[in-house]
């Protein structure tokens, strides 16, 4: 039908516009917070990117959802205010028949949160995870912010590198500082690189440069020239292990799982496509709107709907993780706002009355 295929492509065209803004705010924030850490020195440079990178994979079901619910609410409302539904109204195209549509619009999204949410999620939340222990085993340089001075994790050191190569993993112009026995070494080196010896230590190994030791206050300091010098700075940290965080776990290891948080990840993975359909179609009674009134109260409603209906999800998942309900009853919240969906379609498909008259007479019959 022509309203089919109109309100197909004005809902996918809007849809195109709200994703590019979400994703554009919630990646700018993340940006300006991740650069903020690196300026600090608490994260690597070159880890910026890539994990950045991870955490929109990882928020990509989350955006869609939003996605798919703020573009039917937002067409749907325009419709209103347009007066185009009452002339499908009066057509004879009721409230019902707009629910195909809104299916056909949020099914392939819902099969995309799918995607995501049951294996790129899990696989980016792992990739996220392994590559911040690979930069905790090269804290010690890696994580020094060129420009910036850095103190060592045993607080009795302090750095400073005026640049570092992450391919080659060496650093230049390395200034260090340590304090040990009361006395001050300062060590000014043109290279310096951390590895590990034998004995599972690391290394720094520093190259062409000058070590000055002294007592302060005191002028008994001793000047030396060197082109290779070493210092242990302490065991070296574990390899990577197995990370056992419930959001990187993939989803056939959640199947095979009798563990109740794992039944929990698994009920919340497979509730979220199931969130973006519900969602769709309870903007249709949602984007009501009158437009003798003027006010845009069911954005409001609206936005009301979704705090309950996320937080009741979480809630619930919560209990299903302490072993309190089953994970069976994820399907009842669903149910129960499915229900209400079409309670609100039936009652907007009703005749224009007063809310409190149509209540009324609904007890009346009842």
């Amino acid at each position: 039908m022509v309203f089919h295929r109109s309100l197909t492509r004005e809902l996918t065209f809007t849809a195109v516009g709200v994703f590019v803004v979400l994703l554009a705010i919630l990646v700018t924030t993340q940006t300006i917070n991740l650069l903020g850490r690196a300026a600090e020195g608490r994260i690597a440079n070159e880890a910026v990117a890539a994990l950045i990178g991870f955490w929109s994979l990882g928020l990509f079901p989350l955006l869609l959802i939003l996605t798919v619910f703020i573009s039917a609410l937002v067409v749907l409302t325009r419709v209103w205010r347009d007066h185009e539904m009452a002339v499908w109204l009066s057509s004879g195209i009721g409230l019902k028949d707009w629910i195909w549509p809104l299916l056909r619009f949020a099914l392939p999204f819902a099969a995309i949160v799918a995607l995501l949410t049951l294996y790129v999620s899990p696989w980016a939340a792992y990739r996220s995870k392994e590559y911040a222990e690979v930069l905790k085993q090269r804290e010690e340089m890696s994580a020094i912010s060129p420009g910036i001075f850095k103190e060592s994790g045993s607080a009795n050191r302090v750095y400073f590198i005026e640049q570092y190569s992450a391919l080659h993993g060496t650093a230049r112009q390395v200034f260090m500082q340590e304090i040990s026995e009361g006395k001050v070494a300062t060590i000014l080196a043109r290279a310096g690189k951390v590895t590990t010896n034998e004995h599972g230590e690391r290394v720094l190994e520093l190259s062409d440069g000058r070590r000055y030791v002294g007592t302060p206050g005191q002028a008994d300091v001793e000047e030396a020239h060197f082109e290779r010098y070493r210092v242990i700075l302490g065991e070296a940290p574990p390899t990577i292990g197995e990370i056992t965080h419930i959001q990187s776990r993939p989803t056939t290891a959640l199947l095979a799982s009798d563990a109740p948080s794992d039944k929990a990840e698994l009920a919340w993975r497979l509730s979220l496509p199931a969130a973006c359909v519900l969602l769709a179609l309870l903007a249709l009674p949602l984007s009501y709107f009158n437009p003798r009134s003027g006010h845009t109260y069911n954005l409001v409603y609206a936005l009301i709907a979704f705090l309950l209906y996320q937080n009741a999800l979480t809630l619930v998942r919560n209990w299903i993780g302490s072993g309190q309900l089953p994970p069976a009853t994820m399907a009842a919240v669903h149910l129960a706002l499915l229900a209400l969906t079409l309670a609100l379609v039936w009652l907007r498909s009703q005749p224009a009355a007063p809310l409190t008259r149509t209540l009324a007479a609904l007890v009346r019959k009842a």
